[in-house]
């Protein structure tokens, strides 16, 4: 917030500088919150693996099918970027058809 502080322009009234550092403060707040949702969420979806005891051959089996998991996940991902940036694209072309772009 320090940072966020000294930025902030000094024609602010003393009202609206304090309604300012609450909203800082309900920000931080808010990400904290998320990233331990995130940490709890992943906790109870993503147990800890257990490797203790596995043989060379069942490591490797494991690394395999983690490889092959990651694999899907980013053919996944890419298709969510590829539809999000056709989506766009048809948009700016529709914006410019109509004018928009100049």
């Amino acid at each position: 917030p320090l940072e966020i502080a000294l930025l902030m322009p000094t024609f602010l009234s003393s009202n609206q500088m304090l309604l300012l550092n609450r909203a800082i403060e309900e920000l931080e707040k808010e990400k904290l919150e998320r990233d331990e949702e995130k940490v709890r969420y992943l906790g109870e979806k993503m147990p800890a693996l257990q490797l203790s005891g596995l043989s060379l051959a069942e490591l490797q089996n494991l690394c395999k099918q983690l490889h092959a998991k990651i694999d899907i996940v980013d053919e996944e991902r890419f298709d969510c970027e590829s539809k999000a940036m056709s989506g766009m694209e048809g948009r700016k072309k529709m914006f410019d058809a109509a004018g928009g772009g100049q």
